[in-house]
């Protein structure tokens, strides 16, 4: 196996010269950089990470603390993964993924047994048991979430609430009048994770500055019959008004329909189809999902979106810049925005014109 020392006499430079170009620890002239790495391919050298934990009391590992029950989205959460992981390549460092379901447990006994030289903590709760765990960690905790009492510790998620409002506003603009919210499934509710609030409040928040009726139907389920259920109990909100055709839909108040959790999406559009009700002319759907699954969704689904790759490069950025050497302190939250696409499953104007 090659070692340093040998990739420092293939460049022809020292040994310590070799440690500082891969740890970027001290400013090195790119024509001797370049030398280095060259030397690195040719000898197809890695560092023992081993070695190298014992000579800087480093593992060069990041926990990863990752939900894994009823709730997750797996459609997000593979490419959080994978950034993650790819993010932490890029710094010289590993990953190494810890089933959430082990609660404070995993935290000790990650720094416990100096597993790792950071934490990344996902799915964070308003109110999670973990967080005073983490904040007394010798070891940097990062939550990808935001609890009610962050206690000092750096936090990175998507603005949930500006999504909520952003997925309203889009419906009025588009001239509706009357607004339903599918909610977050059941275990997400129960657990009181951070964004199902914020979500939900933001929206309600949005509805009630523009004057409208807003229904927020929470917890639904990802099965066909509780979604059924919330699209019809969704669909009765705009039936109350004298325009009422033949669908029973009110065509001078057409709903606008809100679905919070991505999981949920085709099977409010199974249930709209049931029934016979045209997303895009009888009522506006708009979905939080990621831009490419939107678009790919047939129809294509209005979306605000929710990128899991941006949450991660931030939360990376955020990582390493604590494992850096002039870490920052006293936390902070770091919110990544929304954005709204109109597709074909909004009116083109106002609802009934």
């Amino acid at each position: 196996m090659p070692t340093s020392k040998d990739v420092a006499r293939l460049a022809g430079v020292s040994q310590s010269t070799v440690s500082y170009v891969m740890s970027g620890k001290r400013p090195i002239s790119e024509e001797v950089r370049q030398r280095v790495q060259a030397a690195i391919e040719e000898l197809t050298y890695h560092p023992n990470a081993g070695a190298r934990a014992l000579a800087g009391r480093r593992t060069f590992v990041v926990g990863l603390v990752v939900p894994f029950g009823a709730s997750a989205d797996p459609g997000g959460l593979l490419p959080f993964i994978e950034t993650i992981a790819s993010g932490a390549r890029e710094h010289d460092h590993d990953v190494l993924l810890v089933t959430a379901d082990e609660g404070t447990s995993a935290l000790t006994r990650l720094e416990g047994r100096r597993l790792c030289d950071a934490i990344v903590l996902m799915e964070v709760e308003a109110r999670d048991e973990r967080i005073a765990v983490a904040s007394g960690l010798r070891v940097p905790v990062l939550l990808v979430g935001v609890p009610e009492e962050p206690d000092g510790l750096v936090c990175v998620d998507l603005d949930f609430a500006a999504a909520g409002r952003l997925a309203v506003e889009g419906l009025v603009e588009r001239g509706h009048r009357r607004i339903a919210v599918l909610g977050y499934p059941p275990e997400a509710v129960e657990r009181d994770i951070g964004y199902v609030r914020r979500f939900g409040d933001a929206a309600l928040a949005a509805a009630s500055a523009a004057g409208l009726e807003c229904a927020l139907l929470s917890p639904v389920a990802h099965t066909a019959a509780a979604v059924r259920a919330a699209v019809g109990r969704a669909l009765e909100t705009a039936r109350d008004g004298d325009g009422a055709d033949d669908d029973g839909l009110d065509d001078d108040a057409g709903l606008g329909l809100v679905v919070a959790s991505g999981g949920a999406v085709p099977l409010a559009l199974t249930a709209l189809a049931e029934r016979g009700v045209v997303p895009g002319r009888d009522v506006s759907v708009v979905a939080m999902l990621p831009d490419a699954t939107a678009a790919a969704t047939s129809p294509p689904v209005s979306n605000v979106s929710t990128e899991s790759r941006d949450v991660s490069r931030r939360a990376v950025q955020e990582l390493f810049r604590l494992l850096g050497d002039d870490p920052p302190t006293g936390g902070g939250v770091h919110l990544v925005p929304p954005r709204l696409t109109h597709r074909r499953t909004t009116v083109a104007g106002p609802a009934g014109a």
